[in-house]
């Protein structure tokens, strides 16, 4: 499953870190902004650019990323090929008639037709920029496109400047040919121009887009405009005239913690306690609980090597796995689900910021006692189950709000990364990850014998499931027997269906939660999910 960072939401509602609203939909008396992506191929602008949204997204921000290679694609149809001429850099990444006129200055190779047909696909992306804009009440459009001439940005500024709208660019600069090479290997895997190419004609003809622009590109150094420039991958980073107030100095401070090397990081639950656990108790780990983050260490061994040996079958380097980092919450049972592996080398943080959901007066109490005690807030609960919060609790719109700093240093995180955490954590970061709305994220399902698996492209990311073998059937459910919660069968590719945007040949699992890895059905019945009051966490488990 692929996340929904290009599904535009469709329901009116609270971003899931959202502070406040506004009648306008704009926040942080910003105003209007386009940021534009500035640099040459495989230099992870797309990866900034869905990154940034999915950031500003998550705090509540109306953002939409541009991408014009969409564009191309949708204008030329699926399956069909541009002129050989059309990624010359007069014009492919310039965005009105006046600045394709300068842009032909530059370069006089590319044909009539090329040229029509780009002028064609940026007139249509202008009109979506200014609609979201106007019609939607947009707050940031993030324009991806090389940009490569300083006369065209400058010509870019001055027609958004037109429309009241401030113009931000960012660019990213690699001249770090390891960074590079990693960038267009994974090109072939995420970019939707090369689905069904193979490996080495994919990287040929990337390479050939590339040697295109490079002799024309012009880096950033105007001084009269807004500019953020990115060397290799976050090494170094340089601003010039920011001064649009807080949200832009929101924008270097998230890009100050990114960076475009690949990683994956996995979600995986704590070990079960030894006797019914409490927040206030802390229970150490079963028995069971022990054996649990055995298996669930070796399994996740096991799977990375795996996946190496698949990387290098397919015809990619014979690299050394990435070092695996393990972060925790200070819960006595999360450490000790980690202890296998750190016996075994690994790297274990502690993280505060990562301790589960504090149940409040709920705590241990049974469904029928909270709404005898507490008619008024099943009531609101029943309503809005992600930002209400029962007496002296905590609500998930809470754990999004603690766990911003740990979301930056997630980004900044450069080993790949095995997250350990109550149920209630998992959800949120996943819904980070993945882009999904806040309603949903309570209804996120993560059972025991399962590791959740995000992997990272410049495009989107992707979630899918490891399966833990041999392990008692008691320990594995996710959510309590006597709280009904709507969750997916344990199989289907995201914890939850219908969140994210399925990939080609699978069925998005909504009507019936159908399955599209193991085809199980579990039918929805009315009035499903009205009894979702509180976690795990009112058993403290």
């Amino acid at each position: 499953m692929v996340d929904a960072i290009h599904d535009l939401p469709q329901r009116s509602e609270m971003a899931p870190a959202q502070l406040y609203s506004t009648e306008s939909g704009r926040l942080f008396h910003s105003g209007k902004i386009a940021i534009a992506t500035v640099g040459l191929p495989a230099r992870g602008k797309t990866h900034i650019s869905v990154a940034l949204a999915r950031y500003l997204r998550w705090l509540g921000v109306k953002t939409r990323a541009f991408h014009l290679g969409d564009y191309r694609r949708a204008t030329v149809g699926p399956g069909q090929d541009v002129p050989d001429d059309y990624f010359f850099v007069n014009g492919e990444d310039l965005f009105s008639c006046d600045v394709l006129q300068i842009s032909t200055k530059v370069s006089d190779d590319s044909s009539a037709s090329s040229v029509l047909l780009r002028q064609k696909i940026l007139r249509k992306c202008r009109e979506d920029i200014y609609h979201f804009f106007n019609k939607e009440n947009g707050q940031i459009a993030i324009y991806d496109a090389v940009n490569p001439l300083a006369a065209g940005r400058r010509v870019l500024a001055k027609e958004f400047a037109k429309h009241d709208v401030q113009t931000l660019f960012i660019e990213s600069a690699c001249d770090d040919t390891r960074i590079i090479e990693e960038n267009v290997r994974s090109v072939k895997i995420s970019s939707p121009d090369y689905i069904g190419w193979s490996s080495d004609d994919a990287v040929k003809h990337y390479l050939a887009r590339m040697t295109a622009k490079i002799p024309h590109f012009e880096t950033m150094n105007e001084p009269e405009l807004n500019w953020i420039k990115m060397i290799n991958a976050g090494e170094r980073l340089s601003v010039n005239n920011c001064t649009f107030g807080y949200l832009s100095h929101r924008i270097v401070f998230y890009l100050l913690n990114l960076h475009i090397k690949s990683r994956h990081t996995y979600f995986a639950r704590a070990g079960n306690p030894d006797k019914e656990d409490s927040y206030k108790a802390d229970a150490t780990l079963s028995d069971q609980g022990r054996e649990y983050a055995r298996k669930m260490g070796d399994t996740l061994i096991q799977h990375r090597e795996e996946e190496r040996q698949a990387l290098i079958d397919r015809g990619g380097p014979a690299t050394p796995l990435k070092t695996l980092t393990i972060w925790t919450s200070p819960r006595r049972r999360t450490v000790e689900t980690s202890q296998y592996l750190f016996e075994k080398g690994y790297r274990v943080r502690q993280r505060t910021q990562m301790s589960q959901l504090n149940p409040g007066v709920c705590e241990k109490m049974s469904e029928r006692r909270i709404r005898l005690e507490y008619p008024d807030e099943v009531q609101k609960h029943e309503a809005d189950p992600y930002h209400h919060r029962y007496p002296r609790a905590e609500s998930y719109h809470d754990l999004a709000v603690r766990l911003e700093p740990i979301i930056l240093e997630l980004e900044r995180e450069q080993n790949d990364l095995l997250i350990i955490a109550h149920e209630n954590v998992l959800r949120v970061l996943y819904g980070y990850l993945m882009a999904c709305h806040a309603i949903d994220i309570p209804k996120l399902s993560f059972p025991r014998n399962e590791i959740i698996e995000i992997i990272p492209a410049s495009y989107n990311n992707e979630a899918k499931r490891i399966t833990i073998p041999g392990l008692p059937e008691e320990i594995i459910p996710s959510s309590p027997e006597d709280i009904r919660i709507p969750v997916p069968p344990s199989g289907v590719v995201s914890p939850a269906p219908g969140l994210g945007t399925p990939m080609s040949g699978t069925q998005s699992p909504i009507e019936g939660n159908r399955s599209p890895e193991k085809g199980v059905m579990t039918p929805k019945t009315p009035g499903e999910g009205t009894h979702l009051l509180v976690e795990r966490a009112l058993k403290g488990i």
